[in-house]
């Protein structure tokens, strides 16, 4: 016969209401999340009202939160004034160039440095790493003059190829390539007589797809964004990425926001629109590396 001890009735009936509560998500999460999306989307809504008013509406106070309704007469001054639809297609052109050939390349480097042995591979890494850290800002200068050199100025190339590689691109898949490709595979893959390049092709390649599919959206969206190397590089307005046709809105002595702000918001679209189809892989490659790493 089996007896209980006092604590051991003490808490057992505790235990479900401990795991009951461990999964119960309380209301003040969801109101902190609700919170956190409202302050998130708020410069989004703003811009959408000041695109549908005119300047006077920004400098009131206090300033209105309401939409007007001058949305389409501002659109349709942003697409006379400046090649509008040139410097869209022009900054989807430079965008996904940069996009793909970071998927491509950076995961060609990231399976070089964390899967090949080669002389001087690790300090080779950490002069990657090392550039990282240097200041964009630096860069422009020396990166004109090549520029220059090559006679690239005032074209989409001079925008496209330095993007083509990045260190944080090299990093990101590095480190996701020795997480999932493990040397026991490799092994069985020369085995059976795969060189390198069909290993990565036909191995490393689709272990990645997912945080390569996150590095290139990231890679176009930052592109998308890029306002300094276009405003040094590009002078003429049919090469005109849509950061400078933005710019273009702008007066001498002014600035229309209502305008400026149209441009914004029509610049903003095909980026909410790219979100939409492919926010659920974006963020299915980040949880992907998040627990495999």
């Amino acid at each position: 016969m089996t007896t209980s001890t006092p604590d051991s009735v003490a808490t057992t009936p505790h235990r479900p209401l401990k795991r009951a509560f461990a999964g119960r998500v309380r209301w003040w999460t969801y109101a902190f999340l609700f919170g956190s999306v409202l302050l998130s989307a708020f410069p989004l809504y703003w811009m959408f009202v000041v695109s549908t008013n005119d300047s006077a509406a920004v400098s009131q106070t206090p300033p209105t939160i309401v939409p007007g309704g001058n949305f389409f007469v501002l659109a349709e001054q942003v697409f006379t004034t400046v090649p509008f639809v040139q410097s869209l297609l022009n900054s989807f052109i430079v965008a996904g160039s940069i996009a793909i050939s970071q998927m491509i390349l950076c995961t060609l480097a990231g399976f070089a440095f964390a899967k090949l042995e080669f002389r001087g591979r690790d300090p080779l890494f950490i002069v990657v790493l090392i550039t990282m850290m240097v200041p964009t800002q630096l860069a422009v200068i020396p990166l004109y003059m090549i520029m220059s050199n090559l006679e690239w100025i005032d074209t989409l190339q001079a925008l496209i190829v330095p993007g083509m590689a990045s260190a944080f691109g090299i990093f990101w898949m590095r480190q996701h390539l020795s997480t999932v490709l493990n040397n026991e595979l490799m092994q069985a893959a020369r085995i059976d007589g795969c060189s390198t390049w069909q290993i990565y092709w036909r191995i490393a390649f689709p272990l990645v797809r997912s945080a390569g599919f996150v590095l290139g959206l990231l890679a176009f969206v930052t592109a998308w964004n890029d306002f300094l190397w276009p405003l040094i590089v590009i002078q003429s307005p049919e090469n005109y990425t849509v950061q400078l046709a933005i710019k273009a809105l702008q007066r001498q002595y002014f600035v229309d926001y209502g305008l400026a702000m149209s441009g914004s918001f029509l610049a903003t679209i095909p980026l909410l629109i790219l979100f939409i189809f492919v926010g659920r892989k974006m963020v299915a490659g980040v949880m992907d590396g998040a627990f495999k790493g």
